[in-house]
Protein backbone atom coordinates (compact mmCIF):
# COMPACT_ATOMS: atom_id res chain seq x y z
CA UNK A 1 0.00 0.00 0.00
CA UNK A 2 2.60 2.32 -1.06
CA UNK A 3 0.05 5.12 -2.29
CA UNK A 4 -4.17 5.91 -2.20
CA UNK A 5 -4.30 4.47 -5.94
CA UNK A 6 -2.69 0.84 -5.20
CA UNK A 7 -4.90 1.17 -2.02
CA UNK A 8 -7.95 1.19 -3.75
CA UNK A 9 -6.52 -1.17 -6.75
CA UNK A 10 -5.34 -3.51 -4.42
CA UNK A 11 -7.34 -7.41 -6.34
CA UNK A 12 -7.93 -9.01 -2.72
CA UNK A 13 -9.36 -5.59 -1.76
CA UNK A 14 -11.50 -4.98 -5.34
CA UNK A 15 -12.59 -8.94 -5.10
CA UNK A 16 -14.21 -8.78 -1.39
CA UNK A 17 -16.01 -5.34 -1.53
CA UNK A 18 -17.91 -6.59 -5.07
CA UNK A 19 -18.38 -10.09 -3.50
CA UNK A 20 -20.09 -8.46 -0.86
CA UNK A 21 -21.46 -5.74 -3.09
CA UNK A 22 -23.24 -9.09 -4.93
CA UNK A 23 -24.79 -10.09 -1.22
CA UNK A 24 -26.34 -7.07 -0.69
CA UNK A 25 -27.92 -7.06 -3.84
CA UNK A 26 -30.11 -10.10 -3.30
CA UNK A 27 -31.63 -8.40 -0.49
CA UNK A 28 -33.94 -6.63 -2.75
CA UNK A 29 -32.84 -3.45 -1.99
CA UNK A 30 -33.43 -0.74 -4.57
CA UNK A 31 -30.51 0.66 -7.04
CA UNK A 32 -29.42 3.82 -4.14
CA UNK A 33 -29.53 1.67 -1.64
CA UNK A 34 -27.39 -0.87 -2.74
CA UNK A 35 -24.60 1.63 -3.73
CA UNK A 36 -24.69 3.32 0.03
CA UNK A 37 -24.63 -0.92 1.46
CA UNK A 38 -21.65 -1.01 -0.84
CA UNK A 39 -19.40 2.03 -0.41
CA UNK A 40 -19.97 1.40 3.62
CA UNK A 41 -18.72 -2.39 2.43
CA UNK A 42 -15.83 -0.74 1.06
CA UNK A 43 -14.59 1.39 4.01
CA UNK A 44 -15.14 -1.82 6.47
CA UNK A 45 -12.82 -4.10 3.75
CA UNK A 46 -10.49 -0.95 3.50
CA UNK A 47 -9.53 -0.57 6.84
CA UNK A 48 -9.16 -4.29 7.84
CA UNK A 49 -8.07 -5.96 4.97
CA UNK A 50 -4.23 -5.10 6.21
CA UNK A 51 -3.57 -7.04 9.12
CA UNK A 52 -1.24 -10.15 8.62
CA UNK A 53 -2.41 -13.52 10.49
CA UNK A 54 0.93 -14.52 10.79
CA UNK A 55 1.86 -11.22 12.53
CA UNK A 56 -0.70 -11.92 15.36
CA UNK A 57 -0.13 -15.75 15.88
CA UNK A 58 1.59 -16.98 19.16
CA UNK A 59 4.22 -19.47 19.33
CA UNK A 60 4.49 -20.43 15.91
CA UNK A 61 6.94 -23.13 15.06
CA UNK A 62 6.42 -26.81 14.21
CA UNK A 63 3.06 -28.04 12.84
CA UNK A 64 3.27 -31.37 14.82
CA UNK A 65 -0.32 -31.93 17.18
CA UNK A 66 1.53 -33.17 19.87
CA UNK A 67 5.30 -32.23 21.13
CA UNK A 68 6.84 -32.24 24.10
CA UNK A 69 10.07 -29.49 25.66
CA UNK A 70 11.67 -29.62 28.65
CA UNK A 71 11.26 -26.44 31.24
CA UNK A 72 14.38 -24.67 31.52
CA UNK A 73 13.64 -21.45 33.13
CA UNK A 74 12.29 -20.79 36.59
CA UNK A 75 12.39 -18.43 39.01
CA UNK A 76 11.74 -17.65 42.58
CA UNK A 77 12.01 -14.21 43.84
CA UNK A 78 14.35 -13.35 47.20
CA UNK A 79 13.94 -10.68 49.32
CA UNK A 80 15.16 -7.18 48.68
CA UNK A 81 15.52 -3.96 50.59
CA UNK A 82 12.46 -1.90 50.49
CA UNK A 83 10.24 -4.93 50.05
CA UNK A 84 7.07 -5.55 52.22
CA UNK A 85 6.90 -8.95 53.32
CA UNK A 86 4.02 -10.69 55.55
CA UNK A 87 5.53 -12.36 58.19
CA UNK A 88 2.37 -14.77 59.91
CA UNK A 89 3.55 -16.32 62.94
CA UNK A 90 2.20 -19.63 64.79
CA UNK A 91 2.80 -21.53 67.68
CA UNK A 92 0.90 -23.26 70.95
CA UNK A 93 0.04 -20.05 72.39
CA UNK A 94 -2.16 -17.76 69.70
CA UNK A 95 -2.01 -15.35 72.53
CA UNK A 96 2.26 -14.58 72.45
CA UNK A 97 1.62 -15.51 68.31
CA UNK A 98 -0.57 -11.61 68.42
CA UNK A 99 2.53 -10.05 69.66
CA UNK A 100 4.79 -11.22 66.47
CA UNK A 101 2.07 -10.50 64.12
CA UNK A 102 0.26 -7.17 64.68
CA UNK A 103 2.19 -5.29 62.02
CA UNK A 104 0.00 -7.73 59.77
CA UNK A 105 -3.02 -6.41 61.01
CA UNK A 106 -2.21 -2.72 60.30
CA UNK A 107 -3.01 -1.44 56.87
CA UNK A 108 -2.58 1.32 54.61
CA UNK A 109 -4.93 3.07 52.18
CA UNK A 110 -2.98 3.98 49.20
CA UNK A 111 -1.89 0.98 47.67
CA UNK A 112 -4.53 0.24 44.42
CA UNK A 113 -3.06 -1.17 41.42
CA UNK A 114 -5.23 -1.58 39.00
CA UNK A 115 -7.89 -3.93 38.75
CA UNK A 116 -6.34 -5.71 41.16
CA UNK A 117 -8.00 -4.97 44.57
CA UNK A 118 -5.61 -3.24 46.42
CA UNK A 119 -6.62 -0.41 48.35
CA UNK A 120 -8.45 0.54 51.24
CA UNK A 121 -7.30 -3.25 53.48
CA UNK A 122 -4.08 -3.79 52.21
CA UNK A 123 -1.69 -5.30 54.53
CA UNK A 124 1.35 -3.14 55.42
CA UNK A 125 3.39 -6.21 56.71
CA UNK A 126 7.30 -6.13 57.48
CA UNK A 127 9.22 -3.08 55.63
CA UNK A 128 12.67 -4.65 54.85
CA UNK A 129 15.03 -1.56 55.31
CA UNK A 130 17.61 -0.24 53.04
CA UNK A 131 20.29 -2.46 55.33
CA UNK A 132 17.90 -5.54 54.19
CA UNK A 133 17.00 -6.25 57.92
CA UNK A 134 13.46 -6.49 59.32
CA UNK A 135 12.66 -5.72 62.86
CA UNK A 136 10.23 -7.89 64.99
CA UNK A 137 8.91 -7.72 68.07
CA UNK A 138 11.61 -9.25 71.25
CA UNK A 139 13.92 -10.40 68.20
CA UNK A 140 15.09 -7.24 67.16
CA UNK A 141 16.12 -7.06 63.75
CA UNK A 142 17.13 -9.75 61.58
CA UNK A 143 19.14 -9.68 57.97
CA UNK A 144 17.08 -11.66 55.58
CA UNK A 145 17.67 -10.35 52.33
CA UNK A 146 18.78 -12.37 49.33
CA UNK A 147 17.43 -15.09 51.01
CA UNK A 148 13.98 -16.85 49.32
CA UNK A 149 11.05 -16.72 51.76
CA UNK A 150 10.89 -20.45 53.03
CA UNK A 151 15.21 -19.89 53.85
CA UNK A 152 14.12 -16.26 55.64
CA UNK A 153 11.00 -18.18 57.19
CA UNK A 154 13.30 -20.49 58.59
CA UNK A 155 16.00 -18.34 60.07
CA UNK A 156 13.28 -16.30 61.86
CA UNK A 157 11.51 -19.55 63.32
CA UNK A 158 14.89 -20.29 64.67
CA UNK A 159 14.83 -16.84 66.83
CA UNK A 160 11.36 -17.20 67.73
CA UNK A 161 12.38 -20.78 69.78
CA UNK A 162 13.02 -18.64 72.25
CA UNK A 163 10.20 -16.88 72.52
CA UNK A 164 7.46 -19.04 71.88
CA UNK A 165 6.82 -23.27 71.77
CA UNK A 166 7.00 -24.81 68.64
CA UNK A 167 7.10 -21.59 66.38
CA UNK A 168 5.53 -21.90 62.64
CA UNK A 169 6.59 -18.61 60.08
CA UNK A 170 5.11 -18.34 56.68
CA UNK A 171 6.53 -15.60 54.58
CA UNK A 172 4.59 -13.66 51.94
CA UNK A 173 5.47 -10.72 49.51
CA UNK A 174 3.56 -8.40 49.49
CA UNK A 175 4.40 -6.07 46.77
CA UNK A 176 5.35 -8.57 43.99
CA UNK A 177 4.08 -6.38 40.99
CA UNK A 178 4.44 -6.13 37.41
CA UNK A 179 3.43 -3.07 34.84
CA UNK A 180 2.36 -3.59 31.79
CA UNK A 181 1.42 -0.50 29.34
CA UNK A 182 1.31 -0.26 25.68
CA UNK A 183 -0.66 -1.72 23.14
CA UNK A 184 -2.94 -3.65 25.68
CA UNK A 185 -6.67 -3.96 26.24
CA UNK A 186 -6.05 -2.85 30.32
CA UNK A 187 -2.64 -1.63 31.19
CA UNK A 188 -1.98 -1.59 34.85
CA UNK A 189 0.19 -2.09 37.10
CA UNK A 190 -0.43 -5.79 38.75
CA UNK A 191 0.01 -7.05 41.76
CA UNK A 192 1.01 -11.07 41.88
CA UNK A 193 -0.34 -12.79 45.25
CA UNK A 194 1.57 -16.32 44.18
CA UNK A 195 5.02 -14.48 43.52
CA UNK A 196 5.40 -16.03 40.16
CA UNK A 197 4.05 -15.30 37.12
CA UNK A 198 5.32 -15.93 33.03
CA UNK A 199 5.08 -13.05 30.37
CA UNK A 200 1.74 -14.48 28.36
CA UNK A 201 -0.29 -14.91 31.82
CA UNK A 202 0.37 -10.98 32.78
CA UNK A 203 -0.55 -10.07 29.04
CA UNK A 204 -3.79 -12.22 30.06
CA UNK A 205 -4.67 -10.28 32.84
CA UNK A 206 -4.16 -7.28 30.62
CA UNK A 207 -6.54 -8.40 28.73
CA UNK A 208 -4.44 -9.61 25.69
CA UNK A 209 -2.81 -6.91 23.14
CA UNK A 210 -4.42 -5.00 20.62
CA UNK A 211 -4.55 -6.10 17.19
CA UNK A 212 -1.58 -3.12 16.78
CA UNK A 213 0.41 -4.30 18.93
CA UNK A 214 3.64 -5.71 18.39
CA UNK A 215 3.95 -9.44 19.27
CA UNK A 216 7.24 -10.30 17.71
CA UNK A 217 9.03 -6.94 19.72
CA UNK A 218 7.98 -7.09 22.99
CA UNK A 219 9.56 -4.98 25.33
CA UNK A 220 10.61 -6.11 29.06
CA UNK A 221 12.63 -3.56 31.64
CA UNK A 222 14.11 -4.93 34.60
CA UNK A 223 15.91 -3.65 37.86
CA UNK A 224 18.00 -6.09 39.50
CA UNK A 225 21.30 -6.08 41.51
CA UNK A 226 21.63 -1.85 40.68
CA UNK A 227 21.27 -2.81 37.42
CA UNK A 228 18.43 -1.80 34.49
CA UNK A 229 17.79 -4.15 31.63
CA UNK A 230 16.28 -4.02 28.20
CA UNK A 231 15.00 -6.97 26.68
CA UNK A 232 13.61 -8.08 23.83
CA UNK A 233 11.21 -11.14 23.39
CA UNK A 234 9.09 -12.57 20.07
CA UNK A 235 6.31 -13.67 21.55
CA UNK A 236 4.98 -15.27 18.23
CA UNK A 237 7.96 -17.91 18.14
CA UNK A 238 8.45 -20.80 20.67
CA UNK A 239 11.84 -19.74 21.55
CA UNK A 240 10.11 -17.35 24.38
CA UNK A 241 9.29 -20.33 26.59
CA UNK A 242 13.70 -20.60 26.79
CA UNK A 243 14.06 -16.93 27.30
CA UNK A 244 15.31 -15.89 30.36
CA UNK A 245 12.71 -13.40 30.60
CA UNK A 246 9.58 -15.76 30.09
CA UNK A 247 8.71 -15.80 33.63
CA UNK A 248 9.06 -12.27 35.09
CA UNK A 249 10.82 -11.14 38.15
CA UNK A 250 9.57 -8.52 40.76
CA UNK A 251 8.81 -5.09 39.48
CA UNK A 252 9.48 -5.71 35.86
CA UNK A 253 7.64 -3.33 33.14
CA UNK A 254 6.29 -4.71 30.21
CA UNK A 255 5.66 -2.75 27.36
CA UNK A 256 3.97 -3.25 24.12
CA UNK A 257 5.09 -1.25 21.24
CA UNK A 258 2.32 -0.17 18.30
CA UNK A 259 3.11 -1.82 14.73
CA UNK A 260 4.11 0.81 12.51
CA UNK A 261 0.88 0.55 9.81
CA UNK A 262 -1.21 2.35 13.41
CA UNK A 263 0.07 5.47 13.11
CA UNK A 264 0.10 5.66 9.19
CA UNK A 265 -3.17 3.81 9.26
CA UNK A 266 -4.63 6.63 11.22
CA UNK A 267 -3.39 9.71 9.66
CA UNK A 268 -4.58 8.18 6.49
CA UNK A 269 -8.04 7.29 7.56
CA UNK A 270 -8.53 10.51 8.92
CA UNK A 271 -7.23 12.01 5.86
CA UNK A 272 -10.21 9.73 3.73
CA UNK A 273 -12.38 10.36 6.15
CA UNK A 274 -13.81 14.21 4.39
CA UNK A 275 -13.99 11.91 1.24
CA UNK A 276 -15.74 9.09 2.77
CA UNK A 277 -18.65 11.88 4.20
CA UNK A 278 -19.14 13.77 0.68
CA UNK A 279 -19.69 10.29 -1.18
CA UNK A 280 -21.74 9.23 1.23
CA UNK A 281 -23.79 12.47 1.17
CA UNK A 282 -23.85 12.39 -2.56
CA UNK A 283 -25.14 9.00 -2.88
CA UNK A 284 -27.90 9.87 -0.06
CA UNK A 285 -29.48 12.83 -2.24
CA UNK A 286 -29.27 11.51 -4.97
CA UNK A 287 -31.44 8.46 -3.49
CA UNK A 288 -33.79 10.83 -2.42
CA UNK A 289 -34.23 12.49 -5.52
CA UNK A 290 -34.64 9.07 -7.11
CA UNK A 291 -37.06 7.89 -4.66
CA UNK A 292 -39.17 11.16 -5.06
Amino acid sequence: MTNLYDFFISNRIHRMFFDRLYSVSRLGLTYPGILVLGILSLLSTTFTACVSPKSIVYFQGDTLRYSVDSIRQSYTPTIQPNDLISVVVGSLSSESDAIFNIPNQFTTSVMRYGNTGGGAGQTLGYLVDSDGNIEMPLVGKLYIQDLRAQAAADTIRQHLLAYLKEPTVTIRLLNFKVSVLGEVNKPAVYVIPDEKITLPEVLSLAGDLTIYGRRDNITIIREENGRREYAKVNLTSREIFDSPYYYLHKNDMVYIEPVEARTTFTDRRLQLLPLFISIISTVGLIAINITR
